[in-house]
């Protein structure tokens, strides 16, 4: 199996509290996608819970209570991660896209027969957190409830322990050149 990982790294932006950890994408985890290829996946390494939809959400949104995988089974679709003006994504069919809880993102286009399949560690149930919503209350709130999230015992791609989330930085103000040099990237 030849899966490519890409790391992208977040800070909080506005309301949005993104994440410490890095969203990782898993390119060509499973070689030409199909929704049972990619959902047996998932269900091997317990990401569970799983779903299937023509895409994904088409507001930025994050959750509070999990994590999430997003597994492309058809087609493909554009994705902006981390709020508005941020990283936009193509993922294609057999790509699988590892969010951390309280990464905004949000479909911003999209082939005709695009297929998404996702899944939460051990099955967890999801909440949908919108920026536009959020009191400096109630962006405390989700913060702590993110903080306390456990890290996935496997990666949903590779089955794994999820190195790059155990090894991240504590804090997402810390200097990731450090981090990045320690994993032989600069």
């Amino acid at each position: 199996m030849s899966i490519k990982t890409e790391l992208h790294w977040s800070k909080p932006k506005g309301m949005l509290p993104n994440s410490r950890f890095p969203l990782l994408v898993h390119r060509n985890a499973v070689p030409g996608g199909g929704e049972d290829a990619v959902m047996t996946r998932l269900r091997e390494n317990n990401w569970l819970n799983n779903w299937r939809y023509p895409g994904i959400y088409t507001y930025p949104h994050f959750h509070s209570t999990t994590h999430e995988c997003l597994g492309c089974a058809r087609g493909w679709m554009e994705v902006e991660f981390f709020g508005v003006g941020g990283v936009k994504l193509r993922v294609e069919a057999g790509d699988i896209v590892v969010l951390p809880a309280g990464v905004s993102h949000c479909m911003t286009g999209k082939s005709d027969d695009i297929q998404m399949v996702g899944g939460y560690p051990d099955g967890r149930d999801w909440d949908n957190v919108q920026e536009a919503n959020l009191t400096e209350e109630s962006r405390r709130t989700v913060a702590k409830r993110i903080m306390m999230l456990p890290i996935p015992a496997r990666d949903p791609a590779t089955g794994l322990p999820m190195i790059e989330w155990i090894d991240a930085p504590s804090s997402v103000d810390a200097d990731l050149n450090d981090y990045r040099d320690g994993l032989g990237e600069g």
